[in-house]
Protein backbone atom coordinates (compact mmCIF):
# COMPACT_ATOMS: atom_id res chain seq x y z
CA UNK A 1 0.00 0.00 0.00
CA UNK A 2 1.32 3.42 -0.91
CA UNK A 3 2.05 5.83 1.92
CA UNK A 4 -0.27 8.84 1.99
CA UNK A 5 1.48 12.15 1.31
CA UNK A 6 -0.88 13.95 3.70
CA UNK A 7 0.73 14.54 7.10
CA UNK A 8 -1.40 14.58 10.22
CA UNK A 9 -0.71 17.40 12.70
CA UNK A 10 1.35 16.02 15.58
CA UNK A 11 -1.29 16.72 18.26
CA UNK A 12 -4.04 15.11 16.16
CA UNK A 13 -1.85 12.10 15.42
CA UNK A 14 -1.09 11.58 19.11
CA UNK A 15 -4.75 12.01 20.06
CA UNK A 16 -5.86 9.54 17.38
CA UNK A 17 -3.28 6.94 18.45
CA UNK A 18 -4.23 7.30 22.13
CA UNK A 19 -7.96 7.07 21.40
CA UNK A 20 -7.56 3.99 19.24
CA UNK A 21 -5.29 2.35 21.81
CA UNK A 22 -7.91 2.85 24.50
CA UNK A 23 -10.54 1.43 22.19
CA UNK A 24 -8.37 -1.63 21.48
CA UNK A 25 -7.78 -2.23 25.18
CA UNK A 26 -11.51 -2.14 25.97
CA UNK A 27 -12.09 -5.23 23.86
CA UNK A 28 -10.02 -7.70 25.89
CA UNK A 29 -11.10 -11.31 25.62
CA UNK A 30 -12.09 -13.43 28.57
CA UNK A 31 -9.84 -16.24 29.74
CA UNK A 32 -10.15 -19.56 27.92
CA UNK A 33 -7.91 -22.44 26.84
CA UNK A 34 -5.81 -22.30 30.02
CA UNK A 35 -5.22 -26.07 29.73
CA UNK A 36 -2.70 -25.46 26.91
CA UNK A 37 -0.14 -24.17 29.42
CA UNK A 38 0.57 -25.84 32.78
CA UNK A 39 2.36 -23.68 35.36
CA UNK A 40 5.28 -25.76 36.70
CA UNK A 41 7.01 -23.26 38.96
CA UNK A 42 7.27 -19.59 39.85
CA UNK A 43 10.80 -18.24 40.35
CA UNK A 44 11.06 -15.10 42.45
CA UNK A 45 13.28 -12.19 41.33
CA UNK A 46 13.12 -10.15 44.55
CA UNK A 47 15.81 -7.59 43.72
CA UNK A 48 14.52 -6.72 40.26
CA UNK A 49 12.70 -3.43 39.74
CA UNK A 50 11.29 -1.84 36.60
CA UNK A 51 10.84 -3.05 33.08
CA UNK A 52 12.08 -6.47 31.93
CA UNK A 53 13.16 -7.03 28.34
CA UNK A 54 14.38 -10.04 26.35
CA UNK A 55 15.40 -13.54 27.52
CA UNK A 56 17.84 -16.20 26.33
CA UNK A 57 18.72 -19.72 27.50
CA UNK A 58 21.65 -22.07 27.95
CA UNK A 59 19.87 -25.30 27.00
CA UNK A 60 22.54 -27.69 28.28
CA UNK A 61 22.54 -26.30 31.82
CA UNK A 62 18.95 -25.01 31.71
CA UNK A 63 20.02 -21.53 32.74
CA UNK A 64 17.99 -18.50 31.65
CA UNK A 65 19.36 -14.98 31.18
CA UNK A 66 16.90 -12.13 31.75
CA UNK A 67 17.58 -8.56 30.62
CA UNK A 68 16.25 -6.54 33.55
CA UNK A 69 16.32 -3.23 31.70
CA UNK A 70 14.87 -1.07 34.49
CA UNK A 71 17.20 -2.66 37.03
CA UNK A 72 20.36 -2.33 34.88
CA UNK A 73 21.18 -5.99 35.48
CA UNK A 74 21.04 -9.34 33.74
CA UNK A 75 19.52 -11.97 36.02
CA UNK A 76 20.81 -15.54 35.79
CA UNK A 77 18.12 -18.10 36.67
CA UNK A 78 18.60 -21.84 37.09
CA UNK A 79 15.46 -23.66 35.92
CA UNK A 80 16.42 -26.90 37.65
CA UNK A 81 16.76 -25.37 41.11
CA UNK A 82 14.17 -22.66 40.52
CA UNK A 83 16.45 -19.92 41.82
CA UNK A 84 17.91 -16.60 40.68
CA UNK A 85 21.58 -17.60 41.08
CA UNK A 86 23.40 -14.42 39.99
CA UNK A 87 22.85 -10.79 39.02
CA UNK A 88 25.29 -9.32 36.48
CA UNK A 89 25.77 -5.65 37.35
CA UNK A 90 27.07 -2.64 35.43
CA UNK A 91 24.58 -2.63 32.57
CA UNK A 92 23.16 0.41 30.76
CA UNK A 93 19.55 -0.51 30.00
CA UNK A 94 20.16 -4.11 28.86
CA UNK A 95 17.74 -5.15 26.13
CA UNK A 96 18.91 -7.95 23.85
CA UNK A 97 20.58 -11.07 25.26
CA UNK A 98 22.00 -14.08 23.43
CA UNK A 99 23.76 -17.13 24.82
CA UNK A 100 26.62 -18.44 22.64
CA UNK A 101 27.02 -22.17 23.43
CA UNK A 102 30.21 -22.80 21.43
CA UNK A 103 32.12 -20.21 23.47
CA UNK A 104 30.00 -20.42 26.62
CA UNK A 105 29.62 -16.66 26.50
CA UNK A 106 26.73 -14.31 27.03
CA UNK A 107 26.07 -11.35 24.72
CA UNK A 108 24.19 -8.31 26.06
CA UNK A 109 23.01 -5.29 24.03
CA UNK A 110 22.59 -2.04 26.01
CA UNK A 111 20.05 0.57 24.94
CA UNK A 112 21.37 3.57 26.85
CA UNK A 113 24.87 3.78 25.33
CA UNK A 114 24.78 1.29 22.45
CA UNK A 115 27.51 -0.86 24.00
CA UNK A 116 27.37 -4.62 23.49
CA UNK A 117 29.11 -6.69 26.15
CA UNK A 118 30.44 -10.24 26.07
CA UNK A 119 30.63 -12.18 29.34
CA UNK A 120 32.18 -15.47 30.34
CA UNK A 121 29.09 -17.47 31.33
CA UNK A 122 31.10 -19.37 33.97
CA UNK A 123 32.69 -16.46 35.82
CA UNK A 124 30.43 -13.59 34.62
CA UNK A 125 33.56 -11.58 33.83
CA UNK A 126 33.32 -9.18 30.89
CA UNK A 127 35.47 -10.41 27.99
CA UNK A 128 34.85 -7.79 25.27
CA UNK A 129 32.87 -4.71 24.26
CA UNK A 130 31.53 -3.75 20.83
CA UNK A 131 30.28 -0.18 20.59
CA UNK A 132 27.30 0.65 18.39
CA UNK A 133 26.11 4.22 17.85
CA UNK A 134 23.08 4.05 20.16
CA UNK A 135 20.09 2.03 21.42
CA UNK A 136 21.37 -1.53 20.94
CA UNK A 137 18.21 -3.61 21.19
CA UNK A 138 17.03 -7.02 19.98
CA UNK A 139 19.75 -9.62 19.39
CA UNK A 140 19.76 -12.99 17.63
CA UNK A 141 22.56 -15.56 17.35
CA UNK A 142 23.06 -17.82 14.33
CA UNK A 143 25.03 -20.84 15.56
CA UNK A 144 25.76 -22.00 11.99
CA UNK A 145 27.61 -18.86 10.89
CA UNK A 146 28.57 -17.86 14.45
CA UNK A 147 27.21 -14.39 13.81
CA UNK A 148 25.21 -12.17 16.17
CA UNK A 149 22.64 -9.80 14.67
CA UNK A 150 21.71 -6.70 16.66
CA UNK A 151 19.07 -4.07 15.91
CA UNK A 152 20.25 -0.62 16.95
CA UNK A 153 20.18 3.16 16.66
CA UNK A 154 18.19 5.25 14.25
CA UNK A 155 18.05 2.36 11.82
CA UNK A 156 20.33 -0.60 11.37
CA UNK A 157 21.17 -4.23 12.09
CA UNK A 158 24.80 -4.80 13.02
CA UNK A 159 26.51 -8.13 12.35
CA UNK A 160 29.06 -9.18 15.00
CA UNK A 161 31.41 -12.15 14.82
CA UNK A 162 30.95 -14.21 17.98
CA UNK A 163 34.53 -15.53 17.94
CA UNK A 164 36.52 -12.37 17.24
CA UNK A 165 34.09 -10.04 19.08
CA UNK A 166 34.25 -7.66 16.11
CA UNK A 167 31.58 -5.93 14.06
CA UNK A 168 31.80 -7.39 10.54
CA UNK A 169 28.73 -6.02 8.80
CA UNK A 170 25.83 -3.59 8.84
CA UNK A 171 22.40 -3.44 7.21
CA UNK A 172 20.91 0.10 7.11
CA UNK A 173 17.20 0.64 7.84
CA UNK A 174 14.94 3.72 7.67
CA UNK A 175 14.21 3.78 11.43
CA UNK A 176 14.91 1.86 14.64
CA UNK A 177 14.21 -1.89 14.25
CA UNK A 178 12.22 -3.93 16.73
CA UNK A 179 11.88 -7.71 16.50
CA UNK A 180 13.38 -9.42 13.45
CA UNK A 181 13.60 -12.97 12.13
CA UNK A 182 16.39 -14.68 10.21
CA UNK A 183 15.20 -16.92 7.38
CA UNK A 184 18.16 -19.27 6.89
CA UNK A 185 16.45 -21.15 4.06
CA UNK A 186 16.12 -18.05 1.87
CA UNK A 187 18.98 -16.01 3.38
CA UNK A 188 16.63 -13.19 4.34
CA UNK A 189 16.00 -11.10 7.44
CA UNK A 190 12.48 -9.81 8.11
CA UNK A 191 12.49 -6.68 10.27
CA UNK A 192 9.71 -4.79 12.04
CA UNK A 193 10.35 -1.05 11.60
CA UNK A 194 7.33 0.50 13.37
CA UNK A 195 8.44 4.13 13.22
CA UNK A 196 8.59 3.83 9.44
CA UNK A 197 5.25 1.98 9.34
CA UNK A 198 6.67 -1.01 7.51
CA UNK A 199 8.38 -4.40 7.46
CA UNK A 200 11.74 -4.47 5.70
CA UNK A 201 13.11 -7.58 4.00
CA UNK A 202 16.91 -7.76 3.92
CA UNK A 203 18.72 -10.01 1.45
CA UNK A 204 21.86 -11.18 3.27
CA UNK A 205 23.52 -12.25 0.01
CA UNK A 206 22.96 -8.90 -1.71
CA UNK A 207 23.66 -6.95 1.46
CA UNK A 208 20.64 -4.70 1.80
CA UNK A 209 16.88 -4.17 1.87
CA UNK A 210 15.13 -5.63 -1.16
CA UNK A 211 11.47 -5.24 -0.21
CA UNK A 212 9.36 -2.99 2.01
CA UNK A 213 5.85 -3.88 3.11
CA UNK A 214 4.21 -0.62 4.14
CA UNK A 215 1.34 -0.21 6.60
CA UNK A 216 0.40 3.21 5.26
CA UNK A 217 0.03 6.43 7.30
CA UNK A 218 -3.69 6.09 8.09
CA UNK A 219 -4.23 2.37 7.62
CA UNK A 220 -4.50 0.02 10.58
CA UNK A 221 -3.00 -1.92 12.21
CA UNK A 222 0.14 0.00 13.25
CA UNK A 223 3.03 -0.28 15.71
CA UNK A 224 4.38 -3.68 14.64
CA UNK A 225 6.69 -5.00 17.36
CA UNK A 226 6.82 -8.82 17.90
CA UNK A 227 7.51 -11.24 15.05
CA UNK A 228 7.83 -14.98 14.42
CA UNK A 229 8.58 -17.08 11.34
CA UNK A 230 7.41 -20.36 9.87
CA UNK A 231 10.00 -20.91 7.14
CA UNK A 232 8.55 -24.31 6.16
CA UNK A 233 5.25 -22.78 4.99
CA UNK A 234 6.75 -19.35 4.16
CA UNK A 235 4.58 -17.59 6.73
CA UNK A 236 5.58 -14.54 8.75
CA UNK A 237 3.65 -13.67 11.93
CA UNK A 238 3.59 -10.04 13.06
CA UNK A 239 2.04 -8.55 16.18
CA UNK A 240 0.52 -5.05 16.00
CA UNK A 241 -0.36 -2.88 18.97
CA UNK A 242 -2.82 -0.48 17.34
CA UNK A 243 -5.24 -2.12 17.22
CA UNK A 244 -4.05 -5.34 18.87
CA UNK A 245 -3.79 -7.81 15.98
CA UNK A 246 -1.83 -10.82 14.84
CA UNK A 247 -1.25 -10.68 11.08
CA UNK A 248 -0.15 -13.69 9.03
CA UNK A 249 1.88 -12.76 5.94
CA UNK A 250 2.98 -14.76 2.94
CA UNK A 251 6.72 -14.17 3.37
CA UNK A 252 7.29 -14.58 -0.37
CA UNK A 253 5.27 -11.53 -1.40
CA UNK A 254 4.05 -9.67 1.71
CA UNK A 255 0.39 -10.56 1.17
CA UNK A 256 -1.72 -10.67 4.35
CA UNK A 257 -3.29 -14.12 4.63
CA UNK A 258 -5.41 -13.55 7.76
CA UNK A 259 -5.53 -11.67 11.06
CA UNK A 260 -6.59 -12.49 14.63
CA UNK A 261 -7.26 -10.59 17.84
CA UNK A 262 -4.61 -10.42 20.56
CA UNK A 263 -4.30 -8.20 23.63
CA UNK A 264 -2.65 -4.77 23.71
CA UNK A 265 1.06 -4.02 24.18
CA UNK A 266 2.32 -7.26 22.62
CA UNK A 267 6.10 -7.61 22.70
CA UNK A 268 7.13 -11.24 22.15
CA UNK A 269 5.89 -13.89 19.72
CA UNK A 270 7.00 -17.44 18.95
CA UNK A 271 6.10 -20.17 16.49
CA UNK A 272 6.42 -23.78 17.67
CA UNK A 273 7.30 -26.07 14.75
CA UNK A 274 6.46 -29.16 16.78
CA UNK A 275 2.84 -28.23 17.46
CA UNK A 276 2.10 -25.53 14.87
CA UNK A 277 1.17 -23.07 17.61
CA UNK A 278 1.86 -19.36 17.91
CA UNK A 279 2.40 -17.81 21.35
CA UNK A 280 1.99 -14.06 21.95
CA UNK A 281 2.73 -12.33 25.28
CA UNK A 282 1.06 -8.96 25.81
CA UNK A 283 1.60 -6.29 28.43
CA UNK A 284 -2.15 -5.80 28.87
CA UNK A 285 -2.21 -9.05 30.78
CA UNK A 286 -2.47 -12.18 28.65
CA UNK A 287 -0.82 -14.92 26.64
CA UNK A 288 -2.61 -15.60 23.34
CA UNK A 289 -2.19 -18.97 21.63
CA UNK A 290 -3.16 -19.72 18.03
CA UNK A 291 -3.28 -23.15 16.36
CA UNK A 292 -2.17 -23.56 12.75
CA UNK A 293 -4.39 -25.96 10.79
CA UNK A 294 -2.56 -25.35 7.52
CA UNK A 295 -0.54 -22.53 5.97
CA UNK A 296 -3.62 -20.33 5.54
CA UNK A 297 -5.85 -21.37 8.46
CA UNK A 298 -5.41 -20.30 12.09
CA UNK A 299 -7.63 -20.48 15.15
CA UNK A 300 -7.23 -18.79 18.52
CA UNK A 301 -7.33 -21.54 21.14
CA UNK A 302 -6.30 -19.74 24.33
CA UNK A 303 -6.25 -16.42 26.14
CA UNK A 304 -4.43 -16.93 29.44
CA UNK A 305 -4.44 -14.11 32.03
CA UNK A 306 -1.13 -12.76 33.34
CA UNK A 307 0.08 -9.80 35.38
CA UNK A 308 -0.16 -6.42 33.63
CA UNK A 309 3.18 -5.49 32.10
CA UNK A 310 4.26 -9.12 31.61
CA UNK A 311 4.98 -8.77 27.93
CA UNK A 312 8.37 -10.51 27.51
CA UNK A 313 8.65 -14.28 27.14
CA UNK A 314 10.64 -17.14 25.67
CA UNK A 315 9.49 -20.37 24.04
CA UNK A 316 11.86 -23.31 24.63
CA UNK A 317 10.51 -26.08 22.36
CA UNK A 318 13.44 -28.39 23.14
CA UNK A 319 12.27 -28.55 26.78
CA UNK A 320 8.56 -28.08 26.01
CA UNK A 321 8.58 -24.93 28.13
CA UNK A 322 7.22 -21.41 27.84
CA UNK A 323 8.77 -18.77 30.09
CA UNK A 324 7.11 -15.49 31.03
CA UNK A 325 8.77 -12.62 32.90
CA UNK A 326 6.52 -10.60 35.20
CA UNK A 327 7.84 -7.24 36.36
CA UNK A 328 7.39 -6.04 39.93
CA UNK A 329 4.11 -4.17 40.39
CA UNK A 330 1.33 -3.59 42.91
CA UNK A 331 3.49 -4.68 45.81
CA UNK A 332 4.35 -7.99 44.12
CA UNK A 333 7.96 -8.93 43.37
CA UNK A 334 9.21 -9.66 39.88
CA UNK A 335 9.15 -13.32 38.89
CA UNK A 336 9.71 -15.80 36.11
CA UNK A 337 6.80 -18.13 35.36
CA UNK A 338 7.75 -21.53 33.98
CA UNK A 339 4.95 -23.20 31.99
CA UNK A 340 4.91 -26.61 30.36
CA UNK A 341 3.44 -26.54 26.87
CA UNK A 342 0.71 -29.17 26.63
CA UNK A 343 0.54 -30.88 23.23
CA UNK A 344 -2.77 -32.69 23.76
CA UNK A 345 -4.76 -31.10 26.60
Amino acid sequence: MMRSKTKLPLVLSIWLSFTLLLFADCNGQKAFGTRYLSLQKTISLPGVKGRIDHLSINLKDQVVYIAALGNNTVEVVNLKTGKDIHSIQGMHEPQGVAYIPQNHELFVANGENGDCYFYDAHTYEKTATVHLSSDADDAAYDSTTRRIYVGYGGGGIAVIDADSHKKVGDYPLPAHPERFQIDKKNQLIYVNVPNAGQIDVIDMKRGGTVRKWENGLLSLPKFNFPMALDSVHDRLFVGYRLPAKLAVFDSQNGKVITTGAIEGDSDDMYYDYQTGRIYVSSGRGSISIFAQKDADTYRKIANIPTRNGARTSLLVPELHLYLLAERASGGKVAQLLVYKTIKRP
